[in-house]
């Protein structure tokens, strides 16, 4: 079969690094970042990332090739900000906001297990048994 074995997917060749930084020439304060072993998701989270920042001017992120696991994200900031620390400042933040996200998930299970295990529980006695039957269409 001509599928690429599964590791490659997340091990870095030798000699390479996760993420190497080419300062573009033609354009001022913006650099050309190169991610291995990487894709989409993460790839249009940065970009997204970036463009929150009021320090980037543009940012934009490409995979060169589907069967390739990597993409080039591109960012030009404003004077005295370099692209290199937009990018840093953009995956802590990134960091930081999918933490949180975590959180609030791990409180929405705990609160629907803790809802779940109450319901279990059976009847509560001040409960009055026509109210279980109130949607139910009874003539007599």
């Amino acid at each position: 079969m001509n599928a690429p074995d599964r590791f490659e997917l997340f091990v870095i060749p030798e000699g390479r690094k996760k993420v190497e930084m080419e300062i573009d020439t033609k354009i001022p304060n913006a650099a050309t970042f190169a991610i291995e072993r990487e894709d989409h998701t993460l790839g249009n989270m940065l970009r997204g990332q970036l463009l929150k920042d009021p320090r980037v001017l543009f940012a934009g992120y490409k995979v060169p090739h589907p069967l390739e696991h990597n993409f080039v994200i591109k960012a030009q900031t404003v004077p005295g900000t370099s692209p290199g620390k937009a990018l840093k400042d953009a995956t802590s933040e990134l960091i930081s906001e999918i933490n949180a996200l975590k959180n609030k998930f791990d409180m929405e299970v705990v609160r629907h297990r803790t809802f779940e295990d109450g319901k279990g529980q059976g009847y509560d006695d001040n409960m009055n048994t026509m109210d279980h039957h109130a949607g139910m269409d009874v003539d007599f």
